[in-house]
């Protein structure tokens, strides 16, 4: 599908949505790792199936297309990166995708096919630099946009890049306004505040943490933005991954078996009282499935409305800066653009 401008919109402030009911479906699956074909077909089946339910919209978990490195640390040592381990961050970049490209493409055609908005977790890359993202499509096939995770947690920041404020957007849908932010940067208050101040509704939260903790902080998520929490995470086994020596797991004492356990997902869904609709699920991988009252949202917030009537702009306020940042500018590219815009 071509990628075009959509009848979605991004927006700052909150309103009214025009349904009043949504059917919404969090996919609970493993990456085939190291193949993104084989993992773009899984994706199509797990959409048909949630799509013959009734999902309206449908969550995939972070870095879904591309694969989450669970246990893998690439060999990092300071000062030190050996041949074997850049090869693996090669296989690794191989497997990632280019937003736009032809994965896009597909993963919008299975959007329209089967009428749902999608969010799916995946990992771009720009170039030689991979970014942990998440994209947004609509029911006709467009492309919405991105998030790209704004702060890798530990690791992590050794083999991606970071987002900037330009990819936190809030879209308004027929469903209700949907956003997103990546596993751990939830925790990071003042990004969760951007999304309130956009008027997020259905907030939606793919991760690779399956821990209690984790449970408590979705909890605390919806209470606290008086919107509907959609946590997607994958169940994956030892098996899931390459064997050794293609795929070693790091960190641990001995190899795990083939059917270990290495994500236990623990996706769930979270309405805006902090009730549990769905999950969470620990047993493997399922779809989890939710009716969500969206009236619940303005009961919720008629007591605490975190970016309304309990703010005190007076003493707290934050700035948000959402434009691009770029490494290199060109001024003459600048200069150009700006002499096409005064062209009669």
């Amino acid at each position: 599908m071509a990628l075009a401008p959509s009848t979605a919109i991004e927006v700052d402030m909150a309103g009214e949505t025009s349904a009043t009911t949504v059917r919404v479906t969090i996919v609970q699956a493993s990456t085939v790792f190291y193949n993104t074909p084989a993992t773009l077909d899984k994706a199509e089946g797990l959409i048909a199936d949630a799509a013959t339910n009734g999902a309206q919209l449908v969550v995939f978990p972070e870095a879904f297309v591309g694969g989450y490195p669970r246990n893998s640390n690439f060999g990092v040592t300071i000062a030190s990166r050996s041949a074997k381990d850049k090869e693996h961050f090669q296989k690794y970049h191989a497997s990632a995708i280019a937003v736009p490209g032809p994965e896009v493409d597909r993963l919008a055609a299975m959007a329209e096919k089967h009428k749902i908005f999608l969010v799916m977790g995946v990992i771009e890359k720009e170039a030689y630099t991979l970014y942990c993202t998440v994209l947004f499509f609509d029911p006709q096939g467009q492309y919405l946009g991105k998030h790209r995770k704004l702060m890798p947690t530990a690791i992590e920041r050794i083999i991606w890049g970071f987002g900037d404020g330009s990819t936190i957007p809030v879209y308004e849908t027929p469903l209700g306004k949907i956003g997103s932010l990546i596993c751990w940067e939830n925790r990071m208050p003042l990004l969760r505040t951007a999304l309130y101040a956009k008027g997020v509704e259905i907030y939606c939260a793919p991760t690779a943490d399956d821990s209690d903790v984790w449970q408590a902080s979705m909890k605390h998520i919806a209470v606290e933005g008086g919107c509907f929490v959609l946590s997607a995470n994958q169940f994956c086994r030892r098996k899931d991954y390459p064997p050794p020596p293609d795929y070693v797991f790091a960190g641990v004492d001995n190899e795990p078996l083939p059917e270990s356990v290495a994500c236990a997902g623990g996706s769930v869904i979270i309405s805006p009282s902090g009730v549990v609709l769905a999950g969470p699920n620990f047993d493997g991988e399922a779809l989890i499935s939710a009716e969500l009252d969206l009236g619940e949202i303005v009961r919720a917030k008629f007591g605490f409305d975190v970016v309304g009537h309990y703010s005190r702009p007076d003493v707290l306020s934050l700035i948000v800066r959402d434009h691009s940042m770029k490494p290199v500018f060109f001024t003459s590219a600048e200069k150009k653009a700006d002499n096409e815009q005064k062209l009669p």
